[in-house]
């Protein structure tokens, strides 16, 4: 896919997704690799990454990666579903995301988004679909 570098992408994420950290490493039409630095201000009170901290990962890079992928034929990405089932806590270093592209239909993209630890355990799954429609004028 042509397009935009992670790192130029890094260079222009706004609004939450730099809030929270989100650091894109690579993208192409299928697939993404992401993390996020565990903070303190990520943790729920039991010292464990906030669920919607995956959730917002998840739906952040799922949708620029579908939103890039259909840009050039006048449609834009929304997230449409979010589903994740937490398996391991992370509590420290980076939450690592690489998320594959299972369909990639006229209306809907579905995604599988896996979360890893630093010593990459699984510790989170998400399936990610997104909605893709046609740009509105103005």
């Amino acid at each position: 896919m042509t397009g935009p570098t992670a790192e130029q992408i890094n260079d222009v994420l706004v609004g939450f997704d730099r809030l929270y950290g989100l650091e894109l490493l690579d993208h192409s039409e299928t697939e993404v690799r992401a993390r996020v630095q565990v903070r303190d201000e990520l943790k729920q009170p039991a010292g464990l990454v906030h669920g919607g901290v995956y959730a917002s990962i998840a739906e952040a890079i799922t949708s620029l990666a579908t939103g890039l992928a259909v840009l050039a034929s006048g449609r834009t990405s929304m997230g449409l579903s979010n589903s994740t089932s937490f398996l391991r806590p992370i509590i420290e270093g980076y939450i690592h995301a690489e998320a594959v592209a299972l369909h990639r239909g006229r209306t809907t993209w579905v995604w599988e988004v896996r979360f890893t630890d630093d010593d990459e355990r699984l510790c989170a799954l998400t399936r990610m679909t997104i909605a893709v429609r046609e740009i509105r004028a103005g």
